[in-house]
């Protein structure tokens, strides 16, 4: 009872921020307004991701310094990487930091979460455990960057990074209870739904159409944060790492896509565009709510069941992120991800 009571005090909190935010920010003028490359066509308030992460972190601290539960490491890799990364985002929102600068607190932040993780996970592979040393640590740092980096580039219309990161929260907490490695509610998974919470009291305001944005803060504090729980995961248990990337796949497929697609014709890939899966998508269709709610169909219909097959040691992890991915980049390319925009 007191983890539901806690749980339900973290969602109004979220809630009540993002409104506050709002008001913040349409008070400072903080105004996402619309150019030739953006997917709305209002001005709108952004910068509310900032109640995730308040209320995120709050929760983290008020489980893990009252012992409600939580693994000390896990504390530290998600309190300093995920504070980090919000506090450079945040000054973005603000300002703007040069990309170097931006790239060199994205690896400072993923270096300081490795630390405290333990580096990359065991990876299991064809009946065999693969152990990368530090050359999977530099893999796991560009991972987590990449990861952060590409949840920014994905927030590009209303709700989707939020559905994104409830659905892969909420399948990551159920791999961990039908696999036995943990309940439903435990200091493993508790975690998981506080981030869930925090997310689902801003898609209220962000939720089509939306009423606020999210944000650099927010986009990339659930980047590195889901990209911490991964890892963690596989830590626990090597198969649930196989799990949570085909979780993460409708992100990671159309983000990495479309950047192959715009290195290979050698654009400037920091600059903003409109090239994206989703995008071109939204365009088709007109509204942002079909593509978000296409996100989440494709997550409780296609993603998880793959996931759960793989956590449940029924087909190869690797094989099961090949059959999850193929329909992905398929239907990426079928909605012209990467393509020049005309």
């Amino acid at each position: 009872m007191t983890v539901v009571l806690f749980i339900a005090v973290l969602a109004v909190l979220s809630w009540g921020l993002t409104g506050l935010l709002r008001h913040y920010a349409l008070a400072r003028s903080l105004m996402d307004v619309p150019n030739a490359r953006s997917s709305h066509s209002l001005p709108t308030p952004r910068g509310g991701g900032v109640a995730i992460v308040i209320t995120f972190l709050l929760g983290l601290c008020a489980s893990f310094f009252t012992g409600l539960g939580i693994d000390s490491d896990l504390f530290y890799a998600l309190a300093g990487a995920g504070l980090s990364i919000a506090l450079l985002g945040f000054l973005d929102d603000h300002g703007h930091i040069a990309a170097r600068w931006r790239l060199l607190g994205h690896f400072v932040a993923a270096a300081w979460a490795l630390y405290w993780l333990g580096g990359m996970p065991p990876l299991t592979a064809f009946d065999g455990t693969l152990h990368l040393g530090w050359v999977g640590h530099v893999l796991a740092a560009v991972y987590l960057v990449w990861l952060l980096n590409l949840y920014n580039f994905m927030d590009g219309i209303d709700g989707i990074a939020s559905v994104e990161a409830i659905c892969v929260c909420l399948g990551g907490a159920v791999l961990y209870a039908v696999t036995g490695t943990s309940s439903l509610i435990s200091v493993t998974v508790l975690p998981l739904l506080m981030l869930v919470v925090g997310v689902v009291g801003f898609l209220i305001w962000n939720f089509p159409p939306a009423r606020i944005f999210m944000g650099d803060a927010g986009s990339g504090f659930l980047g590195i944060v889901l990209g911490i729980f991964s890892l963690q995961a596989g830590w626990v248990n090597p198969l649930l790492f196989w799990g949570w990337l085909i979780l993460l796949g409708v992100f990671i497929v159309d983000a990495t896509l479309t950047l192959l697609r715009r290195l290979l014709r050698r654009e400037k890939v920091y600059e903003a565009h409109r090239s994206h899966a989703y995008q071109f998508a939204t365009r088709q269709f007109g509204r942002h709510f079909s593509v978000t709610m296409a996100v989440v169909v494709i997550n409780l219909c296609w993603l998880f069941p793959v996931a759960l097959v793989v956590s449940l040691g029924w087909l190869d992890g690797l094989l099961g992120v090949l059959l999850a991915y193929v329909p992905l980049v398929v239907l990426a390319l079928r909605f012209n991800a990467g393509k020049a925009e005309g």
